[in-house]
């Protein structure tokens, strides 16, 4: 079986989602096109040489519609036999984007292939295509769409994690983050983006929050209430039995922050890089997506996990670091307490609570960190699991080579 290699990983920085963020200026198209110009420098790529690009994006319309990835390719100066697709299984997108790439590797259909995500938040607002799924009362009654922060309140409910554990894993988050960029741990990924005329730059993800307490969190209040009173608690109630309460727990600081973003992955074929003079970092080992209970919703990455550990036949002490999308805090909770890894291995550098959630490319981001961490610490084996909505989840796991 042709194996698939991964060349290179690189990130923008995370720029917070609204007016006056530090990417709020820059297009996606342009964040791609910064990504996909500084390759060649680090890795000796002819981009002459890619075959296909594939991106992630959730919210596919204004400057994000029309099939982002092409546009980007074009954009960017690919040659026009460079084709493009994106493609949304919403949070798990990027991730998805990149085991795509590897499957068309794996296929012998390409040699050389551009995968990530972009997501500008500040600029497509979230939900702002107007998706039926969560705008039309019969659909949402149809289909059982349940909104992700009342889905984390329900994942808190039924496991009774409190608030109090929510607020200190996001202070540990935060805190973790904060060491990380001081200490230049992110570096290796991530590419400053100039978003000026002078020749200003980006060189840091904006959300990081050094400062948060327990205390301070413990002055916000919950923001999703509102959901439950609109008819989701009666019917989270009947659906869940054992459930005696919804309890409100999550709010802005213990939430994945909204921010902008972009991320690509190198994946190529042994071939490849020995045709074109490439250094493989580590190859793609197994992938594999699943679908949890869409009510609970945010629970698809736990199982994703769980699953590639069983497609690979591996333990758990066979992977090394974990990158798992903090999809709230009360599911990252959940990831720890369901699986036999520590917090000494997930998520070791904080996660979407501090840096941040560019959605279509979080998942193409989480490859590259895990894969810096482990070259880092000289370790073999990582594992990146993300969940989506209506209870979607994907996960890969790489190897160093």
């Amino acid at each position: 079986m042709i194996e698939a290699y991964i060349y290179d990983a690189v990130r923008t920085p995370r720029g917070k989602g609204r007016d006056g963020g530090a990417l709020n200026d820059i297009s996606p198209l342009e964040l791609q096109r910064q990504l996909i110009q500084c390759l060649p420098d680090r890795t000796g790529i002819d981009l002459k040489k890619v075959d296909d690009i594939i991106l992630g994006c959730v919210t596919q319309v204004g400057e994000q519609g029309g099939n982002v990835a092409k546009v980007s390719a074009l954009y960017s100066g690919l040659p026009d036999h460079v084709s493009g697709i994106t493609i949304n299984r919403y949070c798990t997108s990027g991730l998805d984007a990149c085991n795509f790439g590897a499957m068309k590797i794996m296929s012998n259909v390409d040699d050389l292939v551009l995968a990530g995500g972009v997501e500008s938040m500040s600029r497509v607002a979230m939900l702002s295509d107007k998706a039926t799924f969560y705008t039309d009362p019969d659909v949402i009654k149809r289909t059982g769409f349940v909104p992700m922060g009342l889905a984390a309140d329900l994942v808190a409910s039924l496991d009774g994690i409190t608030r109090e554990e929510c607020d200190d894993y996001a202070v540990r988050s935060q805190q973790r983050a904060a060491i990380a960029q001081k200490k230049g741990h992110f570096s290796k990924s991530l590419i400053p983006i100039e978003t000026g005329e002078n020749g200003q730059k980006v060189s840091l993800d904006e959300s990081i929050r050094t400062t948060v307490t327990p205390e301070k969190l413990a002055m916000f209040d919950p923001i999703f209430s509102e959901f439950g009173k609109k008819g989701y608690e009666t019917a989270l109630k009947s659906a869940f039995p054992e459930l005696d309460e919804l309890r409100y727990i999550h709010h802005p600081g213990n939430s994945p922050g909204i921010v902008d973003g972009a991320s690509l992955v190198v994946i190529g074929s042994a071939g490849a890089g020995k045709k074109y003079g490439l250094t493989p970092r580590a190859k793609i080992h197994t992938m594999t997506n699943v679908c949890s209970n869409k009510l609970i919703a945010l629970t698809g990455g736990i199982d994703a996990a769980t699953d590639a550990l069983n497609k690979a036949d591996m333990s758990s002490g066979d992977v090394d670091l974990i990158e798992f999308n903090e999809a709230f805090a009360s599911v990252s909770i959940k990831f720890i307490q369901d699986t036999d890894w520590t917090e000494d291995q997930v998520n070791v550098n904080g996660g979407a609570i501090a840096l941040g959630h560019a959605m279509g490319a979080t998942g193409a981001s989480l490859v590259g960190t895990v894969l810096d961490e482990l070259e880092r610490r000289d370790f073999s084996v990582g594992m990146v699991a993300v969940s989506g909505a209506a209870g979607i989840g994907t996960a890969t796991i790489v190897e160093r080579v």
